[in-house]
This record gives C-alpha cells, sequence and structure tokens, in this order.
C-alpha cells in the first residue's frame, strides 16, 4: 500500500516538479518516502525561510514553479516572510507542509508545533491555503494550484495536509497531471477601443511591467509599431534591450519621466501594478494625467493605483499580440521620438546621483566580466542603484528583494536557488553586511552543493541604506551601526572561498576565478574603498 504522502510525491513529478526545497521534521517525514522513486530533487537548506528564498529565485529565472516541504507551525512562520516576497512579486511556488491531526485541530490542548488556525495565518501571503481533509482531494487541490501557476497571476500556494491524512491509503489516488494551461485572452472589444485611442495619440507612452517578461518578442514588436517612448519596471528589466532607441530604461521616478508621463496623452500600461515599489515613488503617487489603458491578467490589478479608460484582463502576451494586430497598417514616423528618447537618456545620465554612477560602473563591470549574467540582489545600496541605472541584456537576469515586500536576506538563498534553476548560467549574488547576517547560515548550503556562485558582499558596517534615510530626515541614527564580523573567517569556516576585492579589475578576475570554482566564493567590497576605484 502507498500513503497519500507517497503518491503527492508522484504527482508532483508528474506535474513537472524537479526540485524540492525542504527540512524534514517528524511531521513531514512521511513526504520523503516516496521521493526516491521519483527523479525529484531535493535541496536541504538551513532555515525554512532560505527555503523559501530559493524556491523564489528558482521560480524566477527558469519560470517553473518549484515545492516546499515544510514542517507545521514553525517551518511555516519561518517561511512566511519569503511567501510574502513572492506574492508581492508575483511569483510561484507550492508550498506543501503537515499540519495536525484531523481529530486535533482547533482544539488548543498544546500538539507538536501547533498552531490555533495555521492556514488562517498563512492565507494572507498565498494565492491561496488549503486544508486536505480527506485523501481524495489531493488530486483536485494541486490541479488548483497548477491552474493558478498557469493561467493567473501567479504566486504562492499553501497546501497542508494532517498528519493522519499523509498516512492515509492512497493506491486509488489518480497520479496524472491535469494541466490545460489555458492562458486568459483579450476581449475583442476592449482590444479595438485600446487601439483607437493609440492611433488618435499625439504623445503615447508606455509602461511595461513584470507580466511581460515572458513575452518579449510581443513587447518589442508594439513599442516598436507604436512608436512611443517606453519605461521599465525593475522586473520588467530586459524586456527592452540596453540602448533600445525607444526605451527610458527602469527610471519612473526621475523628473524627465515624469514629465513626460504626466504630458502623455495616452499612457499604455502592461503587467504592472503602478505601486510605489513599480514605480519608486515612495512618498507620491503616480500622476497621469492622459487617457489610459491597463492590461493585466488579474481583474481587480487593474483597477489598483490608477483607473484605466480601457481595462483589458488577459494575459499580457496574448493581448500585446492582439493589439499589435490591431495597429496593422499604423506607421508613424518615429524620428523625433528616438530624438526625444535619446535626450532623455542623456538628461538622465546627468542627473543621477553620484553614489548611483558608482553602483552603475560596478554593476556593469560585473556584466562585462561575466557575459549572461545573472544578478540576485538583496535591499542594499548598489540595488538600488542599479533598480535606476543597469540594463541587462535579457529579461529575469536582474531582480532582487526591494521590490514588492522588502525583505533582507533574499540576496544570497535566492541565488542559490536561481543557479539551480538554470545552472548554465553564471549567477551572482549582491548582498550586504546587514542582509548577509539574516541568511548567512545558507553559505553551508551552497558549499554542499558545490555551487559555485559569487557572493557580491557589499560591506558598509551596518544598515547603510537606512542610516543615510534617517540622517536626511534629521532621525538620530539609532540601531543602524551594528557590529561588523569578520566575513572573510567565516565564509572560509562554512567551507567557502573568500577574498576582497580592490579595484574593477581585480573584482572582474575574482568573479571569472569564481565561476569557474567547486564552490562559493564571498567576494568582499568595502563601500568606501570603491569610490576610489579605478
Amino acid at each position: 500500500m502507498k500513503t497519500c504522502g507517497e503518491v503527492l510525491v508522484e504527482i508532483l513529478e508528474n506535474y513537472g516538479i524537479d526540485t524540492v526545497f525542504g527540512i524534514p521534521g517528524v511531521h513531514t517525514v512521511e513526504l520523503y518516502r516516496g521521493l526516491p522513486n521519483t527523479k525529484i530533487r531535493h535541496i536541504t537548506p538551513r532555515h525554512e525561510q532560505g527555503a523559501g528564498f530559493m524556491a523564489d529565485g528558482y521560480a524566477r529565472v527558469s519560470g517553473r514553479p518549484a515545492a516546499c516541504f515544510i514542517i507545521s507551525g514553525p517551518g511555516m512562520t519561518n517561511i512566511m516572510t519569503a511567501m510574502g516576497q513572492a506574492y508581492a512579486d508575483s511569483v510561484p511556488m507550492l508550498v506543501i507542509s503537515s499540519v495536525n491531526n484531523t481529530h486535533d485541530l482547533g482544539l488548543g490542548e498544546g500538539r507538536l508545533h501547533e498552531l490555533p488556525d495555521q492556514q488562517g495565518i498563512v492565507r494572507g501571503v498565498s494565492v491561496f491555503s488549503h486544508s486536505v481533509m480527506r485523501a481524495e482531494e489531493l488530486p483536485i487541490v494541486l490541479a488548483r494550484a497548477f491552474a493558478v501557476f498557469d493561467s493567473a497571476r501567479p504566486g504562492p500556494v499553501h497546501i497542508e495536509l494532517p498528519l493522519d491524512v499523509i498516512i492515509a491509503p492512497g493506491d486509488g489516488l489518480p497520479r496524472h497531471a491535469h494541466r490545460p494551461r489555458a492562458l486568459p485572452g483579450p476581449d475583442p472589444k476592449a482590444i479595438a477601443a485600446a487601439a483607437s485611442l493609440l492611433r488618435q495619440a499625439t504623445s503615447p507612452f508606455v509602461v511595461l511591467g513584470g507580466g511581460t517578461s515572458h513575452a518579449v518578442e510581443a513587447a518589442q514588436a508594439l513599442v516598436e509599431r507604436l512608436g512611443a517612448p517606453t519605461a521599465l519596471t525593475i522586473n520588467a528589466k530586459g524586456v527592452l534591450p540596453p540602448h533600445h532607441p525607444l526605451s527610458l530604461g527602469s527610471t519612473l521616478p526621475q523628473p524627465p519621466i515624469l514629465a513626460a508621463l504626466q504630458s502623455a496623452d495616452v499612457v499604455l500600461a502592461i503587467g504592472t501594478e503602478l505601486s510605489e515599489t513599480d514605480t519608486l515613488l515612495f512618498e507620491s503617487r503616480l500622476d497621469i494625467r492622459g487617457r489610459v489603458i491597463r492590461i493585466d491578467i488579474e481583474a481587480q490589478q487593474l483597477v489598483r493605483n490608477v483607473l484605466p479608460e480601457v481595462a483589458i484582463c488577459s494575459d499580457a502576451g496574448l493581448a500585446m499580440h492582439a493589439l499589435h494586430t490591431a495597429m496593422d497598417g499604423f506607421a508613424p514616423d518615429q524620428t523625433e521620438t528616438r530624438a526625444k528618447v535619446a535626450a532623455m537618456r542623456q538628461e538622465l545620465s546627468r542627473i543621477l546621483r553620484p553614489d548611483y554612477h558608482i553602483h552603475h560602473r560596478f554593476l556593469d563591470a560585473v556584466a562585462e566580466a561575466l557575459p549572461g549574467v545573472i544578478i540576485v540582489g538583496d535591499s542594499t545600496q548598489p540595488v538600488y542603484g542599479g533598480n535606476l541605472a543597469y540594463e541587462p541584456a535579457k529579461p529575469r537576469s536582474y531582480f532582487n528583494s526591494s521590490t514588492g515586500y522588502g525583505t533582507l536576506g533574499y540576496g544570497l538563498p535566492a541565488a542559490l536557488g536561481a543557479k539551480l534553476g538554470l545552472p548554465d548560467r553564471p549567477v551572482v549574488s549582491l548582498i550586504g553586511d546587514g542582509g548577509l547576517q539574516f541568511t548567512i547560515a545558507e553559505l553551508a548550503t551552497a558549499v554542499e552543493l558545490r555551487l559555485p556562485v559569487p557572493i557580491l558582499l557589499w560591506n558598509n558596517q551596518g544598515y547603510g541604506e537606512i542610516k543615510a534615510y534617517m540622517a536626511e530626515r534629521g532621525i538620530p541614527e539609532i540601531g543602524v551601526d551594528i557590529y561588523t564580523p569578520d566575513f572573510q573567517t567565516i565564509a572560509r569556516g562554512f567551507g567557502c572561498h573568500a577574498v576582497k576585492a580592490s579595484g574593477f579589475v581585480d573584482l572582474q578576475l575574482a568573479l571569472q576565478k569564481a565561476v569557474r570554482a567547486d564552490r562559493p566564493t564571498v567576494i568582499e567590497i568595502d563601500d568606501v574603498a570603491v569610490k576610489d576605484w579605478s
């Protein structure tokens, strides 16, 4: 007889899950009984938050969800921060957990790992959370989870199995994957209305969000047909290639871009929340005065932050293709527009903060040393500069936790997940000394897996970005000047290579050596010294 837990891993394999992140516990060991009968790879992080961040990085680069096996109670509260980050950034993640026996739920009798309402706690950071009360429910709820991943705005899904359900007989359960992959398409009337507005526009403007990252060709074709200046959100970096003649990069909060948005008579926003973490306008709201067209896969998202005149609820790729077709024959002279975009880019470079220029040069040096690099960032100073100035060559090649939920400690485990998701691409973690101390234990995971991931440690001896924020507002700088340990010794103690970079050439040589190594390499950068690098 096979148990429900054994059958679960067979069903996951049939759905294409090839990687599970988890830390076995007495409540989840039955999920592991069937793993040797599959080709699913199991990765053991050192903390459940690390498991979630690894699954996040894996999904962002590969476009495929990974699964997490998490114990009830403390395991679930540990992973919730990572689920919050994935939820905010629409990243698919399947979290499978245990929960106490069905006959013990809600009684408050002090059972091991007991929470009064585990599902209720998790519901706020998941697309949905479901308790499987009978083994027969399992194939149905898994089909529902993958329907979200394939056909809706993705995000974390939580499925919990009571201990008695995990060991219930599962021989009769269907194992096949029910995955029709039906993406929602646009309403032809809405496409026609949008096309009409765009044909009449004299100064259109386009904003591309992370929802377009899977449809690069459709996005580029539409932008070029419209001949409109186009801004990208951080999660859309790479959808238009660097220095595309219509691209303004990810510079939405900069004055020239805000002025162009305000003067636009039609704004087309695709796959973006237009939220403060998309626009980077944290102390004011986006001021759009023209007529707005929005395309998003989630209906409610179409009316958040900015109300549209035309709302198209659809997969971004299908909608952009339909709109491109509806604009057939539209061929405005783009000479003046492209000249304006070039002038705005020059102005953007001129007004960029001096420290952001340093960060831009730093990130460009990384990209030059490692063609095709994926940079996975934390909430740290060079990430903020890169959010505005860095332009990767491909989509899904630059992401970080400063968007959406804004966690610390993300950059290391997410980079490990990204490397597991795309092992043939160079992957770099960019993290500050404060953030690294949140998840430093995952260095052991990286060494165990022999992952050649360079970890760029931006050391400013504390919480530098928050310190600057407090200073700008006249707030006493309390709690930001923290003790800085010897990261070189710590890294070597974990089994990593560890070096300090002293210049751009030195950095690039260290990076090239690191990606050929048999383990991770911590490359430490002094944030004061880097200002004098040449």
